[in-house]
């Protein structure tokens, strides 16, 4: 009986090992795919969220701006043919 108690203690020690190995070898597939997505992106010439974001928010600046001195214009001209 002390044979078997044994023969299952090594089994069970080898399956955990093997967990051990396989929850590394995850570990390190998603950080080379992770690695590769990065340089694959930067390669790419993406922008971040927040540099899009950054440039969204001047070009809406600029239309306003736009806008005002559009109609401060239209003022002027309207003005001046008074």
């Amino acid at each position: 009986m002390q044979t078997r108690n044994k023969m299952f203690d090594d089994i069970s020690k080898l399956m955990t090992n093997a967990m051990g190995v396989a929850q590394g070898a995850k570990t390190e597939a998603e950080t080379a795919m992770k690695s590769w997505m990065d340089r694959w992106l930067a390669d790419r010439n993406f922008v971040t969220r927040e540099e899009f974001d950054a440039v969204r928010a001047m070009a809406q600046k600029a239309r306003e701006e736009n806008e005002a001195l559009k109609a401060r214009l239209a003022a002027l001209e309207a003005a001046a043919k008074a």
